[in-house]
């Protein structure tokens, strides 16, 4: 780890005061300039207390505006201070994590998942239009049907075809002959220009997608594209619990990730983080923002400096060492879980390095539902599957109660049906 390490309390004070004297002080200065503010004193109680011993509570105080890409150019010089502890993210994250060399990268702290993913999409649409020459109606998106709603979103903002790539309903694994063919129709109507959405961990079941199955079939037609990473779930998951994972910047053909720190990492929502490789987000330019210091190159412009403190301390609170641990143990509840449900012969589905189990609808009844609030698939009469998510505040507890309950249910049903 090069810039990934655990420091105590006081280190990271610290750290975050040096940050803030670096920053504009609004309570201070005469800064006449900015259409920005430190919190409202008369709302917001600047003097309290407790804030000398909570640094990133002091951060959402002062109330730092990140607009732009700290990682490229110049920024605003009002927020130099927490600007760097911007790039210090980001550097554990690209290089310490997802193994990027260093200064090969740019990106920024989102305001969630959902930008983070349209971020890319966009960059990647500009990227063919501007590099390529292609027009809008030869580009289309591909993503399995399990993707994130994010990725019809950004179909629909940016105009573009989503090709929907069916997956196997066990396995939620691709199918690679029916991508192939969606390629082939896609190629007879002229589309030759491809974004692809590779998922770490989706929403619903967890599951990671092989980026190679989409590599080999679009390097089989000779075909053009750019390959994103969508681990906003699995981002903080997978590449600690699966020693040989390698969906990371070690393989050329990935251009980008995008990873939430408001899910596992628990920090404030919505905090997305997007990460590309160097030479690509010049594609989102706006220009026109010829006020703001430096170039913005983000779709949300402003974006709150206090979400990227937060981050940073979770991330240096923990170390590395610190954050494999945390995910060891939930996955060894995740596995405690699977057990159970296999000596009561109930089916589900669980990608063996995350945190999240499927169970078929089948098995659960409404009140199971409502009381250990399960999400469904879908929330209508066309559910197939609930999850569970095994998160920090799910103890083995939890979820020793919840078989339980379960086990009744189905002694229940068995009951029925023997007395009909």
């Amino acid at each position: 780890m090069q810039f990934w390490k655990k420091l105590s309390q006081t280190e990271r004070q610290e750290r975050i005061q040096k940050a803030l004297d670096e920053n504009v002080n609004f309570a201070k200065d005469t800064s006449l300039g900015y259409p920005a503010s430190k919190l409202d004193g008369k709302v917001f109680n600047s003097d309290a207390p407790f804030l000398k011993d909570a640094p990133t509570l002091q951060t959402y105080v002062a109330n730092p505006n990140h607009i732009g890409c700290h990682t490229l150019g110049t920024s605003e010089k009002a927020f130099k201070g927490t600007q760097e502890m911007e790039r210090e993210v980001l550097n554990v994250l690209a290089v310490d994590i997802f193994k990027a060399e260093p200064d090969s990268f740019d990106g920024y702290i989102a305001p969630g998942g959902t930008e983070a993913n349209i971020q890319a999409i966009w960059m990647y649409r500009n990227y063919f239009i501007y590099k390529q020459n292609a027009r809008p109606s030869e580009i289309a998106i591909i993503a399995s049907e399990d993707t994130h709603y994010s990725i019809p979103k950004a179909a629909n903002l940016l105009m573009l075809d989503w090709l929907k790539i069916p997956i196997d309903f066990e396995t939620r694994v691709i199918d690679i002959f029916a991508l192939e063919n969606i390629i082939i129709n896609a190629k007879e109507r002229g589309e030759k220009y491809f974004i692809v959405v590779s998922n770490m961990g989706t929403t619903m079941f967890g599951a990671v997608d092989n980026p190679d199955d989409y590599i080999q079939v679009l390097e089989k037609h000779n075909l053009k594209y750019k390959l994103h990473i969508d681990g906003a779930y699995g981002g903080f998951v997978y590449p600690f619990s699966n020693k040989n994972c390698d969906i990371n910047f070690e393989n050329p053909k990935i251009s980008s990730i995008t990873i939430d720190a408001h899910k596992m990492l628990q920090a404030p929502y919505g905090t997305g983080i997007f990460i590309c490789r160097k030479g690509l987000i010049e594609n989102v330019l706006t220009k026109e923002a010829e006020y703001v210091e430096g170039m913005d190159l983000t779709l949300c412009g402003s974006r709150s400096g206090a979400n990227a403190i937060a981050v940073w301390m979770i991330l240096f609170t923990y170390g590395p060492f610190g954050w494999c641990e945390k995910i060891r143990v939930l996955q060894m509840r995740t596995e405690w879980l699977c057990e159970q449900l296999k000596q009561l012969n109930i089916s589900f589905f669980r990608e063996p390095f995350m945190n999240i189990v499927t169970i078929p609808a089948q098995y659960i009844t409404k009140e199971l539902e409502e009381k250990y609030d399960l999400v469904p698939q879908k929330h209508d009469n066309g559910n197939q599957w609930y999850k569970i998510v095994i998160m920090d505040h799910v103890e083995v507890d939890h979820l020793s109660t919840f078989i339980t309950d379960l086990k009744v249910t189905l002694h229940d049903k068995k009951r029925i049906t023997i007395e009909v």
